[in-house]
């Protein structure tokens, strides 16, 4: 365990990524996905993770090259680029804050769960125990936020990316999926069945969060690089898109090669385990719950601080882990995130929804990094065709998710 976590904390800011990208949000949609449809959506988790790690490289290489984080630079250099900067604070605001109250939500549902399998009596003071264990939870972390210390938080996010990982990739030992399945899931194709737009709208707004992008400067400012740490940049997107996809796509495959086609519904989150009993065991399972609630724990921190992260670049340019700013806002965003707990929602359903809301502030944020990685006589990279011909690939399949989530959504 030290030596992944010293591998981890040896890059650094991709754990960030990975904490933004993989939380109960994706394990619920890569669940729900490969309950439904098998591997046949494994082709979205591809290109969202080939999209996420070259934009993750771009917003990196671009700060290494101008000193210019991406919010500071949309609204200095873009035209109508404060307007831009205001609406992209918004919607990844709206998007992350929705994406922290579902991460909750799964996350002290998960901790009862296992608490109700060894103390019987607690199924029937329910709601107050989540809504305590949510309470618990959410305190810890803000008590932690406060610190202001950003070896701090990588530490803590190493340690819980660490624990889902090797959770995940155990439990798919139990349960391989044919390798034909892996190779024709690859194949584009959206499933005709109702409701398929809104889990892949999900699905891409998990995997392809523009938090990740927007914050990748201010984390490589906080970690001290500079350019004669580039190839430890490009080495940590890539190492970061990797993992992205291969902890997803555990997650998927298990499902697929567990509960798909055995007609079961996915509605709490006792379901979730329950369904993969039969196939992996008891003890696969506790696993699997160990990694689902890492995936949880490692979210909380990118989600709280997102909002004054993103205020802090827009106005200075600058990580902002301390200011009366940073408490005050991750402390509006603490209370918010206990919402699902409060009012007793469905949390599998309630982490879907909120997963929908991360997609439409993305084709603008893609569009704003096109522009400025082709800036010109700012000493950026000479050879930029290739990213910007993936980065354009990007733009248009945002745009073409979106446009299916907002017609399931309402009904078009």
């Amino acid at each position: 365990m030290k030596k992944i976590l010293d591998f981890l904390l040896s890059f650094g800011p991709g754990i960030f990524a990975i904490g933004y990208t993989i939380g109960t949000g994706s394990v619920t949609s890569m669940i729900v996905a490969g309950n439904d449809f098998g591997m046949d959506l494994l082709w979205v988790l591809f290109f969202s993770c080939l999209f996420s790690g070259v934009l993750i490289y771009v917003s990196g290489s671009y700060y290494l090259h101008t000193k210019e984080t991406a919010l500071y630079s949309i609204q200095k250099h873009m035209p109508m680029g404060k307007l831009i900067g205001i609406a992209i604070i918004a919607m990844v605001g709206l998007g992350q804050w929705n994406s922290l109250i579902g991460i909750l939500g799964i996350t002290s549902n998960v901790i009862f769960e296992v608490l109700s399998l060894n103390f019987s009596g607690l199924s029937e003071h329910k709601y107050w125990v989540v809504l305590g264990i949510a309470t618990t939870v959410i305190a810890i972390f803000y008590y932690f936020l406060i610190q202001g210390s950003y070896k701090l938080f990588e530490k803590v996010l190493a340690f819980f990316v660490s624990m889902m990982g090797l959770s995940f990739l155990f439990t798919l030992f139990f349960v391989l999926p044919q390798p034909t399945e892996v190779i024709l899931g690859l194949v584009p194709a959206i499933p005709d069945v109702e409701g398929s737009g809104i889990l892949i709208a999900a699905f891409v707004g998990t995997t392809m969060a523009a938090a990740t992008f927007l914050s990748r400067p201010l984390f490589i400012q906080g970690k001290g690089w500079t350019m004669k740490d580039y190839k430890i940049q490009r080495n940590d997107a890539i190492v970061a898109a990797v993992l992205i996809f291969t902890i997803s796509g555990a997650i998927m495959a298990v499902a697929s090669g567990s509960i798909h086609g055995q007609g079961h519904e996915i509605t709490h989150v006792l379901d979730m385990s329950k369904t993969l009993e039969p196939s992996v065991g008891k003890f696969a399972v506790s696993i699997f719950f160990i990694g689902t609630l890492s995936a949880g724990l490692s979210s909380i921190f990118p989600c709280l601080m997102i909002v004054p992260l993103m205020l802090g670049d827009y106005r200075q340019g600058k990580l902002d882990l301390s200011s009366s700013r940073f408490k005050i806002i991750t402390g509006i965003a603490s209370l918010m995130a206990l919402t699902i707990p409060i009012f007793g929602f469905n949390p599998i359903k309630g982490q879907i929804i909120t997963q929908v809301f991360n997609v439409f502030a993305l084709p603008l944020v893609v569009l704003s990094f096109i522009y400025l990685w082709n800036r010109k006589n700012i000493g950026l990279p000479k050879q930029r065709i290739m990213s910007n011909l993936i980065m354009i690939a990007a733009f248009i399949f945002s745009l073409i998710i979106m446009v299916n989530g907002l017609k399931d959504i309402f009904n078009l």
